[in-house]
């Protein structure tokens, strides 16, 4: 048994920043307990970061969602300190996404290069955006995996939608605990 650590967008402005919201204040413990856990038991971490530049506001997502966030070089754009802290991220893949679905990582799936994995976790933010697009694309690639996502280690844009994506998740077999 493979498995495999999936820590999404746990950036600056999506916890304190920008787009900051208590939700997702309140999960950085747990999630940094649990890529200690991962990285204890030698088991694979990843990071995906939500990276826009200056020309944000005229893209489509900046023109539907007309809030700077995590422009490449700012603080915001960083993971947040108490990650930085466990200086683990320089061991692990960090994939750069421009978009809520990480196309790199989704190419590296495609080419095999996860295939040994059976048990995958996601964990991040957010959920009913960055955290589903990505659950999804796991699913896509990796058909026998378990996909598990724990809603305790998630925060979405409103409690509300934090419950449907974890309900729409479900309906998708994914494992939400």
């Amino acid at each position: 048994m493979k498995k495999l650590l999936i820590v999404v967008d746990m950036q600056k402005d999506f916890i304190d920043g920008t787009l900051g919201t208590k939700e997702a204040v309140e999960i950085v413990p747990g999630v940094v307990k649990r890529i200690q856990e991962y990285e204890a038991s030698g088991d694979t971490i990843i990071f995906t970061m939500d990276t826009h530049f200056e020309d944000y506001m005229d893209t489509q997502e900046g023109k539907k969602l007309p809030v700077a966030h995590c422009i490449k070089g700012t603080d915001g754009h960083k993971l947040c300190k108490e990650i930085l802290e466990l200086g683990i991220q320089e061991k692990c893949k960090v994939y750069e996404k421009l978009t809520f679905g990480s196309s790199e990582f989704a190419n590296d799936m495609a080419a095999g290069k996860y295939d040994e994995y059976t048990d995958i976790e996601l964990v991040g933010l957010c959920t009913d955006i960055c955290v589903i697009s990505n659950a999804m694309l796991v699913k896509t690639f990796l058909l026998n995996a378990e996909v598990v996502v724990d809603s305790r280690l998630c925060a979405g844009v409103t409690p509300e939608s934090h419950k449907n994506a974890l309900e729409a998740m479900k309906m998708c077999q994914i494992m939400v605990k």
